[in-house]
Parts: structure tokens; C-alpha cells; sequence
């Protein structure tokens, strides 16, 4: 039984004057005792201490005795009562799985009281690894529980790696983190991570959202102050926190915290921290079970402004091994990348059927806690449950993020082909652009076998180029689809015949492309020997750009039409590969590369990018911030010390640019890059660069060997020279080739709810303000849904925002980014008009009224509206339908008013049947 007691003995005072005189002394006495908190916990190492039976089992049993501790200890002096801090959502997540509703209750009871606590992150993270998206779905979990129960969760942690990246503080505070703990392994490591310059301080990101970051000094090994268990022995901590030199040196306040207890354990039930507290408390210390709120609580009261803001990245360490399964880590962020465009998709298919997603909850569910699981902290492989059930775990992971987004986005894509109306039955297809700006770009109409073929926009009647071209061995059209609308489709319609011809977009001479904006030379090797940006003459290849180092080939044309033409190149060499290049229409600013590695490999590899600029400057998409790589004292994001800088995280773009040009990288499936001949300690800002990392073992034996067996490696890359950079703009071009134009066939009848020709369905005033996510709110579209802006750009940028007609934003909240209403934000005439600072990420929950959906009553029932106008905005020269649905024949007068109550038309006057009817209307 955990140790308790009924009352605390004190010393009797038989003067009633003195008695008086020492409770007046209380207050003062009081403020002047040190508070030393100690929080217990079990470090949850998955899938290295044990699998997931065995963590499901230790995580019931172990919050079910630490509950029953905390209710027994409740006659405890209050600093002595049990609490217990879980390391993941997780484990409240399977508590929830397998125990009953009343015992969840109980432990959402725990959860309120502070007895329990619960971050917001699945488990612990390997952040340098993520996807900026992939930080913040692993975080749904505990959004989800707080809307339900109305609780909030400002805990965060990072724990063991000795790495971590900038922009993740700005990520956790945009979810709602106040707080965050850091403990260092002090193993596995090639880094100097030892004296910090900062053991607590205000962690903020690049938009100046900050959290209370506590990262102590590694002082002994990692059971100790510093390490991910330093209340593992709790009484020789408290020693060192009051006596130790080397500690109180660098901790000059009367409040710390030593945080965590289970170390390497599987699982742990004690009562040595009650015990400590009780036993150490006197009248000059008070040690308290802590929940770790409450050591920040008190900290920041007391001490938050003697404290440092500092806002840096210390770059990566375990996050690295990831790369030894390069291929299935490429796979989960390709896969994630294509949540973007389901969504969008769902979000607008829900418009017109709100029990689109019902039943896609739990497998929802299970991908979001995919993107923790899969980047859970212990990559290293090497504990006891084994290389190979960690690497089993691994692609059971990526599986399960494909089970709910493949099925969503071909389930949203034929859905949205489905309500596009089709009057004449003709072979259409819509092509879908999941981004908030207008897009021209290429799209692949799977047409299937079939003769000669021409492609007409609809809107215009106009031919456009088109060629044939096979993915996946099915015959597809590829067209240039021009003047994409923002988060809408434009419908294009296949014909039979050649019909006009249209030049070749690109000239072919060898392996020399031109497509009249770049001329590209391929080399033996499937690499780029010249790229020159024709406006400028400018060569950008200083030696070989796409480089992977051997190999002997020849260049043969795979496709070339009036669209584009790709260029291959079978080098074999070691390892084995093979290279395809891309150059489009001129209207398609990008030069497209795509390498394939088919062979398996056991060391390094890499694609080098060799750029010809002089006094250049680096910038990368890191995690949820754009950084500039250089150290602090260079006027970079990267800290000065106690960093791992060889390899940096590439999300969605590398930018090199001097004063005036530069040339961005857009990345898809690389998790990092070396910049130059940058070493472990020291970021290399002379060398223009850059090795995108096809795969690699960075840490001695540690990680999945030999990649896991894996023999195909798919890195796609796409280059655009610019003038000076521009981070929004880096940004726009880089998700433009990795968020490409879908096309689905329209099957819409002649009454389908959707336009047949182009439709908007949100559009933003500001480019520069980049919509990063659009999806229905995860209680479903009624409560609204959720749009998520980055503002990639170092100013101050403000943005308007509105759906399209007949949708009208009746209210507006901003939210946390994973979901929980903060406050009401204004709408104006249906509009929101929002500010943003510098790199900063903002989400919003729309909820939306269709303005001619109401419901009007008649002699014979109810009259439903509903009012499409395409192209957006309408003008004199578009045109406009409305839907309207007759239970019963019926005379119907409908009138048209303007903003300012005047009527500018009548669309009808007369008895209309029973049924659907399409009103046409031309704006005047």
C-alpha cells in the first residue's frame, strides 16, 4: 500500500503570545522555502522495452495503480499526494481502447484533477524527422479529448534525442502547449552535448510564440539532472539540487523541477517520490509529487521574467535514422502529402453530402496516431524487442496512414466527378487544384485505350495541348490545364480525332532539352551537366546537379508533345539507377526530376546539387518554419553549440539565392540534406551544395540494416530559378509539384449540384498567405470547417478569406491547430479578415450557412434553394444558375436583389412542376 498519513506532527508551543508570533511569521518563512518538485513517470520506449501488447498491458496496469495511489494518498499533505505524468497521449488512448466508459471516466476524472497527466504528442518524438503536418496530426488525440471533456493539455515533451528543431515551439504553442521538458540520453550520440548556455528559458518560434522550455545540463549519467530520469533517485536529487555546485551554479532560483523516473523500465509502480516528499519536506524546503504543470506554474509566477527568450534549432540526431528505411520513411511523407488534396476533396464533397466521412472515424483516428508512431523515438533498434519487429512496426505504420488516406482520396475524388453536372454526356473530366492560388499546370486524364484524341476546355471551347502519355502502363492524356481556380476544378472534354495541331513544348537535340524558359544537358550518369536559365544566360550547375555518382548511360526520349517531354537515363552504376527529366510547356515554370535507386544498398547514398552562386544564402522549409542555415552568431536560426548540423531536415524545399537570383529545390520524398561540407558542430555556409539523402546509416550500427531489405528508392525533385527569395513564393512552387492537378470523369447528370465548367470554392486575398490544410471539423462538417494558413514570408501579411457562392461564413473561430475554439474572430459581410506575423501558421473553424438553402414554406410544403454562380467572382460577363427543388407543382416567383436591396432581375414567374429545374441568369 502507498504510504499515507492522517496528519503531520508539529512541535507544541504552550505560550498562546508565541503561537501568535510564529503564525505571523508563516507568510514570510513560506515564500522563502525552496520548492523542489519531482515528477514521477515511465519513459515509454515502444517497440524497443517492449511491443505493443506489452506497452497496452503496462500502460492499464500501471494508470489503473497509480489512480488508486493518488485516491489513496488523498489525506496527505497536499505536496505529498500521488501523481503520475504519462509520456504520450497514447496512453490514455488505449486506456479509452480496452477498459470500460466508467473506467475512462475515471481516469478523465484523474485527468481533470492534475493527478494524471497527458501530453499532447502520441509518445515520444523524433521532430527533426516530421512533416510539419505530421507534428500536428500526432497531436489530434488530445484535441479530440479536450473538446469532449472540456480539459485543456499545456504539457509537451522531448525526451532522450539530443536534437531538437526551431519551429516546433511555434507548433506546440499553436496547439495549445504552455509547457516543455527536455532530458538528453547522453548515448547513442556524436554531438558535444554537454555545458547549455540556458537551463530554462522561453522557446519561441519564428512567429514569437513561445513555450517555457526546462533543459537542464547533463550533469552525471541520464538518471540524473539533465537526463530523461531525474527523479530516478529522488533523495540524492534533491541533494544535488541543494548542494551540488555544478547545479546550483547554473540554477540560482529557490523553485526546480526534476522530472522523470521509470528510465529504461518497462513498467514501474513506486511510492519512493510520496516517500521523498514526505520525508525531505521541512520548514525550509517544500518537495512536491509534481505534475509538472505545477512546477511551471510556479516557476513562470515567480521567475518567468528573469528568464531568456530564445528561439534556434540544434539540428538532428536520432531523427537521422529514419533514413536507414529511407524508402518506407519517403513513403509516409509522400502518403501524408496527399492528405491535402483528399481533404480539400472531402471538404467539398461534404458541402453537398454531410455523412460523407461518418464511418471514416476510426481509421482516421489511427492515421493520425500514425504520424507519432511511425517517428516514436526509438529508431536505434537495438533494444529488446529486436530489429526486426521494429522495422515490422515501421511499415505497419505507414499502412495504416495509407488505409484511411488512399480510400479517402479516391472515395472524395470520384465524388467530386459524381456531383459535376454533365448536360451533354460527353467524355468530361473535372481537374481538381488542392491549393488556395490559380494554378497553370499539367493533368493526366485516364482515358483509357481508345483512337486519336483532341482535349477542349469547356469554358472557353478552346483545344488545348494535349498528348498521350501511360502511368502504370494506363493510357492517360496529359494537358495543359490553364487558369486552375484556387481550391476548384475546371472541366476539360475529350474528343475523338487528332484535331488542331500545337508545336512541341520542348526541342530535343541529344540529351539537350529546351523549352525556350531552361536549356538542361543530361551526363552518362541520368545528372544534370547544364541548366541555364535562358532570360539571364545563367548557368546554374557549377559542376553536376542530380548527382549520384556512378554509373554509365545514354539519354532516350520517353515522352515529347506539345505539353512536355521527359528525358531517362538507365546509368546503372552503384547502386543502380535510373533518371528522368522533365521539361513542361513554358507556362509550367519547373524542370522535373525523378530518380529511381533499384537496387538495395547498405551505406550512404545521396543526389548532389553542385549550384554556381557566390555570396548565397541557405533557407529550408525545417519544421513548421523556413530557416535560414547558418548559426546564431552568423545571423542564422541554427544555435551556437550543443548541435548535430551534418544533416538538416528537408520538408518541402531547399532555397539557395544571392542578392537578386537564386534557385529553389522543391523536395518530395527526401527527409534530409547536407549543405556543403557542414560538420557535426558547424553549419558550412561557403559551399553552394547541396546532397539531398537518398539513404544512409548515420550512427554506427544503429538503425534498420541494410534499409531493411528494400531495393527501390523513389526521390522526385523540381528546380526553379527566381529573383530575390521570397519565402511564400519558395513555398507556392514547391507544394505545386507536390500537390498535383487530380483529374476524376464527371458523371453528373444534368441536375448535379456542382457546375459544369469551373468552380472556386475558397478564395484568399493574399498569396502570400498559403492555405496548408482544408478539411472538415473532426466532429463532422456541422461543426464547421477547419482551414490552416501558413504565412511563409518574414513580414507581416493580412488575409481575407471567403467561400464561394452560395456559401457565406456565418461565424468564425480561431482555433488551436488541432482544433479546440480559442476565440471568436469578426466576419464581415461573410468575409474574415486575419493577421499574421512572420512565419506564422494560424487555424481558423469556418462555419458556414448556405445563403438559398433555407427553407421556405408554401401552400404545399417547403421550397429548397440552392444557387451555384461560376465562374467566381461573377461578373457582367459570367453567367449564373440556380437549383431549385419542388416537392409539388407550384407557381413560383423568384427575384434577384443586389447587396443594396434592389431587384435586378426575375429569374421566373410561373408554375412549375414538381422536380428539379436549373434557372439560368446572366448578370447585367
Amino acid at each position: 500500500m502507498p504510504r499515507t498519513v492522517l496528519q503531520r506532527s508539529f512541535r507544541i508551543v504552550t505560550s498562546f503570545a508565541l503561537l501568535l508570533v510564529l503564525i505571523g511569521l508563516v507568510p514570510d518563512a513560506w515564500a522563502q522555502q525552496s520548492r523542489i518538485y519531482l515528477a514521477n513517470d515511465d519513459h515509454t520506449d515502444y517497440f524497443w522495452k517492449g511491443d505493443d501488447v506489452e506497452y497496452r498491458a503496462a500502460f492499464l496496469s500501471m494508470l489503473d495503480f497509480y489512480m488508486q495511489q493518488a485516491e489513496d494518498t488523498q489525506t496527505n499533505p497536499a505536496d505529498s499526494q500521488g501523481r503520475f505524468n504519462c509520456d504520450g497521449s497514447y496512453w490514455v488512448w488505449e486506456y479509452e481502447q480496452n477498459k470500460s466508459a466508467a473506467e475512462f471516466d475515471r481516469l478523465i476524472d484523474h485527468l481533470r484533477a492534475g493527478t494524471i497527466t497527458m501530453p499532447l504528442h502520441t509518445l515520444v518524438e523524433l521532430y527533426g524527422a516530421m512533416p510539419t503536418e505530421a507534428v500536428l496530426r500526432n497531436m489530434y488525440y488530445a484535441g479530440r479529448l479536450e473538446r469532449r471533456y472540456d480539459l485543456r493539455f499545456p504539457l509537451v515533451s522531448a525526451i532522450e534525442n539530443q536534437t531538437m528543431p526551431a519551429g516546433v515551439a511555434s507548433l506546440w504553442a499553436g496547439s495549445g502547449a504552455k509547457y516543455a521538458w527536455k532530458g538528453v540520453c547522453g548515448c547513442a550520440t556524436a554531438m558535444d552535448y554537454g555545458d547549455r548556455p540556458r537551463e530554462i528559458y522561453h522557446f519561441a518560434g519564428p512567429d514569437g510564440a513561445s513555450v517555457c522550455m526546462k533543459w537542464n545540463t547533463l550533469l552525471g549519467d541520464n538518471r540524473s539532472m539533465g537526463g530523461y530520469a531525474e527523479a530516478r533517485y529522488p533523495y540524492d536529487v534533491v541533494d544535488v539540487i541543494e548542494n551540488d555546485p555544478d547545479f546550483t551554479s547554473r540554477w540560482p532560483w529557490p523553485v526546480a523541477g526534476a522530472f522523470g523516473y521509470g528510465w529504461d523500465a518497462l513498467s514501474t509502480y513506486t511510492e519512493n517520490i510520496i516517500d521523498a516528499s514526505l520525508d525531505l519536506s521541512d520548514a525550509n524546503r517544500r518537495v512536491i509529487v509534481s505534475n509538472q504543470t505545477d512546477f511551471f506554474e510556479d516557476f513562470l509566477a515567480n521567475h518567468g521574467s528573469e528568464i531568456e527568450t530564445f528561439s534556434g534549432s540544434f539540428g538532428n540526431e536520432w531523427d537521422l535514422l529514419t533514413a536507414t528505411m529511407a524508402e518506407v520513411t519517403a513513403d509516409f511523407r509522400r502518403t501524408l502529402e496527399r492528405l491535402r488534396t483528399a481533404e480539400a476533396l472531402a471538404t467539398i464533397v461534404s458541402f453537398d453530402d454531410p455523412g460523407f466521412m461518418s464511418g471514416r472515424e476510426a481509421a482516421r483516428d489511427a492515421a493520425f496516431n500514425a504520424c507519432g508512431l511511425f517517428y516514436e523515438h526509438d529508431w536505434t533498434a537495438n533494444g529488446p524487442v529486436g530489429e526486426a519487429a521494429r522495422e515490422q512496426f515501421q511499415r505497419d505504420q505507414l499502412q495504416i496512414l495509407h488505409d484511411y488516406i488512399d480510400p479517402l482520396y479516391s472515395d472524395a475524388l470520384q465524388a467530386l466527378g459524381d456531383r459535376v453536372a454533365n448536360p451533354s454526356g460527353a467524355e468530361r473530366y473535372a481537374v481538381f487544384n488542392p491549393l488556395s492560388f490559380e494554378r497553370n499546370d499539367v493533368a493526366y486524364l485516364p482515358i483509357g485505350s481508345g483512337g486519336p484524341f483532341h482535349v477542349v476546355d469547356v469554358l472557353t471551347s478552346a483545344q488545348v495541348p494535349s498528348q498521350e502519355v501511360f502511368l502504370d502502363g494506363v493510357r492517360h492524356a496529359q494537358i495543359l490545364a490553364s487558369a486552375v481556380p484556387s481550391v476548384g476544378y475546371r472541366v476539360y472534354e475529350v474528343r475523338p480525332g487528332a484535331g488542331q495541331n500545337f508545336p512541341h513544348a520542348v526541342s530535343l537535340d541529344g540529351a539537350t532539352m529546351n523549352n525556350g524558359v531552361y536549356s538542361v544537358t543530361l551526363g552518362a550518369r541520368g545528372q544534370i551537366e547544364s541548366l541555364v536559365d535562358l532570360a539571364t544566360s545563367h548557368e546554374w550547375a557549377a559542376t553536376n546537379l542530380l548527382d549520384i555518382g556512378s554509373g554509365n548511360g545514354s539519354a532516350e526520349i520517353l515522352a515529347d508533345g506539345p505539353v512536355s517531354a521527359t528525358l531517362r537515363v538507365d546509368a546503372g552504376g552503384s547502386p543502380a539507377h535510373e533518371t528522368l527529366v522533365t521539361l513542361f510547356h513554358p507556362l509550367v515554370d519547373r524542370v522535373e526530376m525523378e530518380s529511381r535507386v533499384t537496387e538495395n544498398f547498405t551505406g550512404f547514398v545521396s543526389q548532389e546539387f553542385d549550384f554556381a552562386l557566390s555570396d548565397f544564402t541557405l533557407r529550408h522549409e525545417e519544421v513548421g518554419m523556413i530557416a535560414t542555415a547558418k548559426h546564431a552568431a552568423d545571423g542564422g536560426d541554427y544555435a551556437d553549440e550543443n548541435v548535430r548540423v551534418d544533416y538538416l531536415t528537408a520538408n518541402h524545399f531547399v532555397d539557395l539565392s544571392e542578392t537578386g537570383r537564386g534557385i529553389t529545390l522543391s523536395n518530395w520524398d527526401s527527409s534530409f540534406f547536407k549543405f556543403g561540407n557542414s560538420t557535426i558542430p558547424s553549419v558550412d555556409t561557403s559551399t553552394p551544395r547541396v546532397e539531398m539523402i537518398v539513404g544512409m546509416r548515420p550512427i554506427g550500427n544503429l538503425g534498420i540494416t541494410a534499409q531493411g531489405g528494400d531495393d527501390f528508392f523513389l526521390n522526385r525533385f523540381a528546380l526553379r530559378v527566381h529573383d530575390g527569395f521570397d519565402g511564400s513564393e519558395a513555398m507556392a512552387f514547391s507544394l505545386a509539384h507536390q500537390n498535383p492537378l487530380v483529374a476524376t470523369r464527371v458523371t453528373g447528370g444534368t441536375v448535379a449540384p456542382f457546375d459544369p465548367r469551373r468552380a472556386s470554392f475558397f478564395q484568399d486575398s493574399n498569396d502570400d498567405v498559403l492555405l496548408w490544410a482544408l478539411k472538415p471539423a473532426e466532429e463532422g462538417i456541422e461543426s464547421g470547417v477547419i482551414a490552416r494558413y501558413w504565412n511563409a514570408d518574414d513580414a507581416v501579411r493580412v488575409l481575407t478569406s471567403a467561400p464561394s457562392t452560395p456559401f457565406h461564413i456565418d461565424s468564425a473561430v480561431a482555433t488551436t491547430h488541432i482544433e479546440t475554439d480559442e476565440y471568436d474572430l469578426p466576419v464581415i459581410l461573410g468575409t474574415v479578415t486575419m493577421t499574421f506575423q512572420p512565419q506564422q501558421i494560424r487555424t481558423v473553424r469556418y462555419l458556414l450557412r448556405d445563403l438559398l438553402a433555407d427553407t421556405s414554406e408554401t401552400a404545399s410544403g417547403s421550397l429548397r434553394l440552392h444557387l451555384s454562380a461560376f465562374p467566381q467572382p461573377v461578373t457582367t460577363a459570367g453567367t449564373a444558375s440556380l437549383r431549385l427543388e419542388l416537392p409539388t407543382s407550384e407557381h413560383i416567383r423568384l427575384d434577384v436583389f443586389d447587396a443594396g436591396g434592389r431587384k435586378v432581375a426575375t429569374l421566373v414567374d410561373e408554375s412549375l412542376e414538381a422536380g428539379t429545374h436549373l434557372l439560368p441568369w446572366a448578370p447585367r
